[in-house]
């Protein structure tokens, strides 16, 4: 039979030897003041608080793309309308009226956006974050068609920040509809 040994950081240990024979056996672990053991009575909900800070557990997640196309005025920053939902784990993504992320988790999120459109010129996507821009993808002039891609990473403070996407096209254009052509999604990847 095999023995766990578990080390604390204070350089004791804890072994626990598995019995012998075919029983079944309870450890049976002391109750903690403000520790992280997760007892039978429990509800079987981790928090973050119980496997620590810095670890993603169940977070937010969305993913939206353009369900029909959207017209873009020459020259003109244009919010972009993600309006229909691949997903949206915690209700954070608004579809509908603002096209933005609200993460009502703290932490760092990993954050992705890209469109296609049809014969543009200097085609650039913007992240906004709370109002202000925060990052931007580089222009993209093709003769034919665009696809700018922007990945980031950006820190959300779990209460007011919001992220929203947005383009500038040199000339009048329309945005491609659909799953693959177009698309902003973002997730938790740490939290604070």
């Amino acid at each position: 039979m095999g023995t766990l040994k578990l080390n604390t950081t204070s350089g004791g240990s804890l072994s626990i030897q598995a019995a012998d024979g075919a029983s079944d056996n309870t450890l049976t672990l002391p109750a903690v003041t403000g520790g992280n053991i997760v007892t039978t009575a429990d509800s079987g909900t981790i928090t973050q608080g119980m496997i620590g800070s810095g670890v993603a557990t169940t977070g937010p997640a969305f993913s939206a793309y353009i369900g029909s196309g959207q017209a873009i005025s020459p020259s003109t920053l244009t919010k972009i309308q993600f309006n229909t939902e691949r997903f949206d784990t915690n209700s954070a993504y608004d579809s509908t009226t603002n096209y933005r992320f609200t993460p009502l988790v703290a932490g760092y999120y990993q954050v992705n956006i890209g469109i296609l459109s049809g014969n543009s010129i200097d085609t650039v996507l913007i992240l906004y974050k709370s109002g202000s821009e925060y990052g931007s993808s580089e222009g993209y002039a093709p003769s034919f068609s665009a696809r700018p891609r922007y990945a980031t990473l950006v820190y959300m403070n779990g209460s007011t920040d919001y992220l929203e996407a947005y383009t500038y096209i040199g000339g009048s254009n329309t945005l491609t509809a659909g799953i693959i052509s177009s698309e902003f999604s973002a997730v938790l990847v740490r939290a604070a």
